[in-house]
């Protein structure tokens, strides 16, 4: 019993430690990218924010709409690939949040001025693993450099934006990119 005792406490104290310095990490990060936010940064970094949802619903739309006018079975079924991925995840990302409820970085830290304040919680990064699960499932579908580097580009400035708009800590960003991937992966297999 004594042994029991021990490794569970020496686990908690380990697992305390880790949070600590992921705790102390994310801060460092978002007070170093707040001091050095700029105006047009900012109005660049919350317009590639607000355009993710957007971006998401119209690259599976976009590939719905154009595998039927050219009559494109396989482009249809990795229209519905890339759209289940991603509804999928966010419903994965609103349950993950639910369970976790981890405040929003400016609620913890009052030091830190976000550029706005969403509401809700804060891991896994809504915006990131939206992004990460649409860019992986055209990749997926379009194994092409020329697919995948403006994919992966535009789901990692997503992810940037989060934290240097001072809404989410890095960490935060992490679990959304693996939750995207993750989901894309686990539903590769409706892919043409």
């Amino acid at each position: 019993m004594k042994n029991v005792f021990l490794f569970y406490w020496i686990f908690c104290f380990s697992a305390a430690q880790a949070q600590t310095a992921v705790d102390n990490f994310d801060l460092a990060i978002l007070q170093k990218l707040e001091a050095s936010r700029t105006d047009g940064q900012t109005r660049f970094m919350r317009g590639i924010s607000d355009a993710n949802n957007y971006v998401n619903a119209g690259i599976p739309a976009g590939l719905f709409v154009a595998g039927i006018i050219d009559h494109n079975k396989s482009m249809r079924q990795n229209a519905f690939y890339v759209f289940s991925s991603t509804a999928c995840t966010a419903i994965l990302n609103l349950s993950l949040k639910k369970i976790f409820k981890r405040p929003r970085p400016f609620n913890v830290h009052l030091s830190l001025t976000p550029v706005y304040k969403p509401g809700e919680y804060s891991l896994p990064s809504g915006h990131t693993s939206a992004s990460f699960s649409t860019a992986t499932s055209l990749s997926m579908a379009y194994p092409k450099w020329y697919v995948i580097a403006p994919s992966m580009l535009w789901a990692g400035t997503v992810g940037y934006s989060r934290m240097y708009l001072g809404v989410h800590n890095p960490s935060d960003v992490a679990a959304g990119a693996a939750l995207g991937v993750g989901t894309a992966l686990g539903f590769s297999f409706m892919r043409r």
